[in-house]
């Protein structure tokens, strides 16, 4: 049996960093080597599969980032900005792969991040969802190839605890459509519609939020002119999607060279080229 690739998750009392912990131990090609919270936390020293309110599974909880990283191969990481600048360096020192699923990063922590992928494998992405990923490289395909007679409008759905709108994602699709239309989206983006607002303005991007029940998230890109539309649609039932996203791309960033990737690179492979389906998707170092 091939030796198991090492990894440390981040955050590891969180939704996410459980939901990490239970895919990774039950993985036959993945090993759980570390579990990593902040200082102070309840966890800190407990064995991560105890605090989880399961059985013992020999990984103790810890504060100390510098220490389990440097024994890692790959780190899942779904935290903070500040936390995740802080373990791009780490990462980067060890050689470790990084998958990245935080949110909310400036410009300067971005910059950053990509100074250390030229240590390391960095895999980002606002979502890790693969499905997600191939919809936002086809809106950019789709929004390039039709002109602007066709209005864009992006529509997302969520349970009723989500506190922002819209969502991540629909900000990923959007600036994907600004993209492929070689427009800004800070300046064509409508985010917000009530009462007398007049007519739509020409090549701009809506947006629409719906909240309710426990959604775990739908996504539309509505593209409309005179007398047909078309509608790119991806529709999340299970959260562990996200999860499994990031074990791939663990997976995937395994020998590859340094550098900043997206999630739509894990689309391509050597099968598919050869059967004709290695289409330009917008896969590449970010």
């Amino acid at each position: 049996m091939a030796d198991l690739l090492k990894v440390v998750v981040t955050g590891a009392s969180g939704r996410m960093g459980q939901t990490l912990v239970n895919l990774i131990t039950a993985s036959e090609k993945l090993e759980l080597v570390g579990a990593l919270e902040r200082a102070n936390h309840e966890w800190v020293g407990r064995d991560i599969g105890v605090a989880m309110g399961g059985k013992e599974i020999g990984i103790a909880v810890s504060e100390d980032p510098i220490e389990v990283i440097a024994n890692a191969e790959a780190i899942i990481d779904f935290t903070t900005p500040s936390a995740t600048i802080e373990f791009s360096k780490l990462a980067a020192q060890a050689r470790a792969t990084h998958v990245i699923g935080t949110t909310g990063m400036s410009e300067e922590d971005l910059e950053k991040i990509k100074a250390a992928s030229f240590h390391s494998v960095v895999v980002r992405a606002g979502n890790m969802s693969l499905g997600v990923n191939l919809l936002v490289a086809l809106t950019k395909k789709v929004a390039a190839a039709l002109d602007d007679e066709f209005d864009i409008e992006i529509i997302e759905a969520h349970h009723k605890n989500k506190v922002d709108a819209p969502s991540g994602t629909a900000l990923m699709l959007g600036e994907a459509a600004a993209s492929g239309r070689g427009i800004s989206l800070t300046q064509s983006a409508d985010r917000g519609r009530d009462g007398i607002i007049g007519a739509r303005n020409k090549g701009s991007i809506g947006f629409a939020s719906i909240r309710g029940g426990d959604i775990v998230g739908k996504h539309d890109v509505l593209f409309a002119s005179n007398g047909e539309q078309l509608t790119l649609s991806h529709n999340a039932t299970d959260r562990n999607i996200f999860a499994r996203g990031a074990l791939k791309a663990v997976l995937w960033g395994k020998d590859k060279q340094p550098g900043e990737y997206d999630m739509i690179c894990l689309l391509y492979t050597s099968d598919a080229a050869d059967e004709g389906l290695g289409v330009d998707l917008g896969g590449r170092r970010i």
